[in-house]
Parts: C-alpha cells; structure tokens; sequence
C-alpha cells in the first residue's frame, strides 16, 4: 500500500508526493517514515535531481500530523522516544542536504506536518483558507518531536514562535508570509508546478530565500542578554496560565532554550526525551483520547437517514438568535424574525462583525463575506420561516412564549421540517406539548457565545423522530459543533451537572469560605474560570431560574437551591452585565480589573470568615457535578461515558487534561470517591450520597470507560 508517488521530470526536478490510499488525510506514521526512506529519500543523492518538491495528493490537507492512534499503541516512554529519534534523524538529513527540497503547501499543515515543512529549504503556500499552519502538538499534551520547537524559532523568530509553539495557535498563508513562516504565496492552482519552477531556480542560484524582516524586539531576543529575559517572561506568563496543570508548555519551553543555549542537535534530543515523557502522561493520554472522541462524534448519531436542510428560520433575534444565524450562513441561508427592528439591527451588526473578523484572520475571503451577508433575511414578519427545513427558535427562557411561538411555526412550515428550540433547561415535551407533530421536536442548546463554544447539546422526547435527531446532528456538525444527543428530562445534562456544582460554591460562601478562595480553587483544579465568575458571566437572573426550577426537581436528594442569588437579583445584582454580582467591573469603556464584591456578604447570612483547604473546595464541588453525571448516566440521559465527557469538556471547562468526570473517576478509583462521598454526606447532607451506578462500580471494581 504505497503513500508516497515519485517522479522525476526531464528538467530534473524531483516531485514527491504524498498520498495515503486509505484515509482521507495524510498523516505520520512508522510506515511513512519508513517508505520516504526507501523511496524518497535516496533522491536526496541522486546525481539526477537538481531539486525536490514535496506535496500532497490531499484536497485540503498537506499532513494533519502525527498518528496519534500510533502513540495509544505503544507501551513505554522508550518506544515514542526512539519514533521521534526516527523522525528527527529524517527531517535534519533532508534539512542538511545540499539538494534543495520546497514543500508546496496548499491545506493543514499541522503539528508533524509543519515540521516536515519546516525542514524544507524553502516553503511555497497557497493563499487559500485552507491553508493553515500550526505546531498544534501542545493541544494533546506533545512536544514538538520532529524539529519544530528548533526550526520554528530559526524561522520566524523567538518573538514570533513562542506563542505559535505554547499555545498551537494556527496561523494562514498571508499571515504566515508576514512573520516569516512560508517564503512565498501562490494560488492553490497549479502549485506543484509553481514549486517545481522555485526548486529548479533554487537549484541555479537565482533564487534565495527571503530574508525576514526583524522587528527591534527581534534584535534584542537574538542576544544572550535579551534571550534570558524573553524565555523568563515566558515561563512566568505559563505558570500563572497553566497554574502547573499541562506538563507539555514548559517542556517545549525547555527545548527552545536548550537549542538556543547549545545548537540545534541538543536542541533535537531534548525534544526526543520529553516527546516519550509526554506521551505516556495521563495528561495527554486524556488530551489524546478527547480528541479521537470529538472526531467521533462528528458521525451520524442514528441509522436514521438525516434529511437536508437547505434554509434556516431563526426566531429571535437576540445574542442567541444573532449567533446561531452567524455559524448558520456558511451552510444555507437564513431567515431571521424579531418583532424589534433594534433586535433585528443588532444582528446584522453583529453577523457583519463575524463575518469581518473572519476575513481578516484569513479564514474567509471578502467574497464570501459578501455572500454569506447577502443570504441572511431580517424580518418581523412571522410568514418568511414558510420554506425553511429547520426552524431554531432562540426566545427568552418563557414556557409560554415558546409554547405559542411553536404553534405559530407549525402553521407555516411544511410537515417534514424540524422545529427545535433553543433551551438550557425548559422540558422540550412541554414546548412541544400543543404540537400538532410532535415527532419532529427537539431541543438545539446552544452554549454563548455561539460562534466560539464548540458544543451543541440535542435533546429528544419520547416522541422525536430519529430523522429529526439525524437532521439536527448533522446541520449541527455543518455549523462546526460537536454534538451529544441527550434525552428529555429535568436540566437535560449540561445544565442539570452545572447546578449543583454552582450551588455549591454558594454554599461554601455561606459557611464562610472567600470569593477568590473559591474561585481560585477551581482554576487550580483546572478549570478556566472559577464557578462564582462563571455565575456573573451566565447572569444571575438566569443561574437563580435555573436553581429555581432543578431545586424543584431534585429536592429529594437534597440539592434545593440556596436563596442568595434570587435575593441577589432582587437587590438588582445580575452579575457582569449590570457590573455587579459576586465581583464589580469596571464601566464600559473604562480599564480597570474585576473586584470582589464585598456587598455580597450581606446576602450570605454567614457565619464569620473560615479557612477551607483547597482540596476541601475541590472535592465538594468536583464530587457533585461527577456524581450528577453518574445519575444521568445511570438514568439513561446521556447514552455513554463519552458524550458525558465531551461535553463537561466542551460546555462546561471540565478540564481537558482530566478528561471529563468519567475519565476523572477512572482515574482516582470508584471506590475512592465513594469512600470521600460518604464522608461528606455524613457532614454535610444527603446531596452527597453517591449515585447507584458509583456504588456498583466501587463494589465491582469496574470503570466507566474502556481504555
């Protein structure tokens, strides 16, 4: 099974080109390393070749990266260390030679596939949105293994490359021209040629290399003075981003000095030490393993064929409504009704926006920014949803108001069209309950702000048509979500594990624990903001309905919500948008950082100020929200471990190195957080009593995942 073509041209230009038979992208793997040393690179001698061109076959991609599925199959830190040793002693051999070597680059050029560019001696781009570059391994966990923290900053600069390599931020063909990281731009047409027209120039001495343009920031990172103090910045800046939690930044952190301190070849096998530590880490064994669980995710839910969605109505034209119809145009035009013409106008607003920050970081071109705007239909006229296939209605969280909305939409749109609504607690049965076809009802739940959040939970009724859920998911995986499927019940799964965790951290002010000892708690668990920041970012209007309406439904296992955010809100406390909750910000338009907010104590009835251990906070609000998705896995709500653990990553800020609760459970052991459970349901209530399908687990010894 050959990935790799070779061709030598009458001019003696040599064109490689990668194409592997079975996958739609290229990526790689032992097999690969092994084919180019048998047929690619002995070109690099080859008294025939003048110079080579390395492309790819792919439609949108040069190499996606590594094969992470290779590093799940090994079994010790050895094994990956010897792969990168492999790959590096490749890339600085093709590198070194004298034969000039241009990567034509013309898709994703990420993680291991940068660094085979990057190893070229001369790198063409095709200006196309889908080129894009990143050393993207720090996302599941890696250091570069195969040059790229050495050739990196060679390339483009310490300034420059330091952010690129910490944080795998991805870079396209203009920008990545502007800093240095490709030598020229082309077309996507006929690159290969383009490239092939470069080598033979490369190969007579009448083309070089760009130089890049050095900034003065440039000038000083290149001295040793200047370097020390850069590097330092760097680390100080990780410790307080990572709060010690991601093992892979300083790692890469580490090379990069190495390199600078002692030569590229050091430089190389630091890389190839940490690369086998990292990848052993349960770290990024659990980064590694959400990613495989996202692409998964993608596929069809359901046997259920989905039905096309060529038009989409979007009733309400709020900060919901406004962004779903901004992920929503790239798809299929869309149709908007609010009976607010300032509504309606703060959509266009905020679409026109989006769709201009796309075009200026590359993603979009500004034809297509034109096409997407001439597609979105404003209107208060209820009659223009007639002729969509799927209607999300994004109103205000009111029964009623949704109720009648439905009853509307029904009226107008034909029989096989879905209507979803946009909720992050109602029961969808009752929204549906009026409908004429309940069949093809559902909830989309979409999280805010829409265009950045990655998740789209999709709850279903007793009475959902499978197409329904199928059109749903797949127009969901055409907006650029991941979707879990959920079933219909009180909080659905996102909300319904948020809440007693947000409760609790209410809770724990209550018997006299600090804002900030809260807060800062989480994030040391690994969380991106604490839960008393992420109240005042949701709203405490919404977090006192939502409290409201679940103490309700879960009184009996003692999670009645506390009444300091309805007292809040009485006092005209709504968190962030009305400047004060549990922190106060500073007036629009003026600089300053968010407070504690100490008027918030008088709402507590709290006894005096009390020292808590950080692990005392972490335990009583991680342990509930895990519990609460034990029961929902246990009740049927979420259909799998993975679901559940995707989107307490995705929707909530689960941190992504622990995997999600049921990852974390595998990980501490069922019986270990059944034991910690009981201890605190004996001190604090019965709220922590823990699920059945805990207790199962901690008496069988079982986990809730397979590897």
């Amino acid at each position: 099974m050959a990935m790799i073509r070779t061709e030598i041209r009458p001019d003696g230009i040599a064109v490689v080109t990668l194409d592997h038979p079975a996958k739609p992208v290229n990526t790689l793997s032992p097999a690969l390393l092994e084919e180019f040393l048998e047929s690619a690179a002995p070109l690099l001698e080859d008294e025939r070749v003048r110079a080579i061109v390395l492309a790819s076959a792919k439609k949108e991609t040069f190499i996606a990266g590594a094969d992470l599925e290779v590093l799940d199959g090994m079994s010790s830190a050895e094994e990956a260390e010897a792969l990168s040793r492999q790959g590096n002693a490749l890339l600085s051999r093709v590198a070194s030679s004298r034969t000039p070597v241009v990567a034509a680059v013309h898709g994703a050029a990420l993680g291991g596939g940068l660094e085979v560019a990057l190893a070229c001696h001369y790198i063409l781009a095709s200006d196309d949105p889908a080129t894009v570059f990143a050393q993207a391994e720090v996302l599941v966990g890696l250091n570069p293994a195969g040059g790229g923290s050495q050739r990196l900053i060679e390339r483009v600069g310490l300034i420059a490359g330091l952010p690129l390599l910490l944080t795998g931020r991805r870079v396209r063909a203009r920008r990545a021209l502007q800093i240095g990281l490709v030598d020229a731009i082309t077309t996507p047409g006929g690159i290969v040629d383009t490239a092939a027209r470069a080598a033979a120039m490369l190969a007579d001495g009448r083309l070089q290399r760009r130089r890049r343009r050095r900034t003065l920031l440039d000038r000083v990172a290149s001295t040793p003075p200047g370097r020390a103090l850069v590097v330092r910045a760097a680390r100080q800046q990780l410790a307080r981003r990572t709060r010690g939690l991601y093992p892979a930044p300083p790692a890469i952190l580490d090379c990069v000095e190495t390199g600078l301190k002692h030569g590229i070849q050091a430089g190389l096998d630091r890389e190839s030490e940490h690369f086998g530590r990292l990848a052993m880490s349960d770290e990024s064994r659990a980064l590694r393993w959400l990613f495989f669980a996202m692409k998964a995710l993608s596929r069809p839910v359901t046997a259920a064929p989905s039905r096309p969605v060529t038009r989409l109505a979007v009733l309400g034209g709020g900060l919901m409504g406004s962004g779903i119809a901004s992920v929503s145009l790239g798809v299929c035009p869309v149709v908007v009704r609010d009976i607010s013409d300032d509504a309606l106008a703060a959509t266009a607003r905020a679409v026109d926006s989006g769709l201009r920050k796309q075009v200026r970081s590359g993603a979009i071109r500004r034809i297509e920014h034109d096409r997407r705007f001439s597609r979105l239909n404003l209107t208060q006229e209820m009659d223009a949803v007639e002729g969509a296939d799927l209607v999300v209605e994004a109103v205000f969280e009111d029964l009623e108001l949704k109720r009648q909305l439905l009853v509307e939409t029904e009226e107008r749109v034909a029989a096989e069209a879905v209507l979803a609504s946009n909720t992050s607690a109602l029961p969808i049965s009752a929204i549906a309950a009026g409908a004429k076809h309940p069949e093809r009802v559902l909830g989309m739940h979409y999280f805010s702000p829409v265009p950045k959040m990655p998740l789209l939970e999709i709850i279903v009724t007793e009475q959902t048509a499978p197409w329904a859920a199928a059109t749903a998911h797949a127009f969901g995986t055409a907006q650029g979500k991941t979707c879990i499927t959920v079933k219909d019940r009180p909080g659905f799964y996102t909300t319904r594990i948020l809440s007693p965790y947000l409760n609790e951290a209410v809770v724990l002010l209550q018997e006299g624990a600090g804002v900030l000892a809260v807060d800062d708690a989480m994030k040391d668990f690994g969380y991106p903001v604490g839960p008393l920041a992420l109240i005042d970012e949701v709203g405490i209007d919404v977090g006192a309905h939502v409290a409201a309406e679940l103490g309700r439904a879960f009184a009996a296992r003692g999670l009645e919500g506390t009444d300091v955010l309805p007292r809040m809100l009485e006092a005209g406390l709504k968190g962030r948008k009305s400047g004060r909750g549990f922190y106060r910000y500073p007036e629009a338009g003026r600089r300053g950082r968010k407070r504690v907010n100490r008027e918030v104590r008088t709402f507590l009835q709290a006894g005096p100020h009390r020292s808590m251990t950080e692990a005392e906070i972490q335990d009583r609000l991680v342990l509930l929200m895990v519990n609460e998705a034990a029961h929902c896995l246990g009740e049927g709500i979420v259909s799998s471990p993975r679901d559940g653990d995707v989107a307490a990553v995705l929707g909530l800020g689960f941190p992504p190195f622990r995997g999600g609760p049921f990852h974390h459970v595998d990980a501490i052991g069922a019986g270990t957080v059944v034991d910690r459970m009981k201890e605190l349901a004996d001190r604090h209530g019965r709220r922590f009593d823990p699920a059945p399908l805990l207790l199962e687990l901690a008496v069988s010894g079982g986990r809730l995942r397979s590897g």
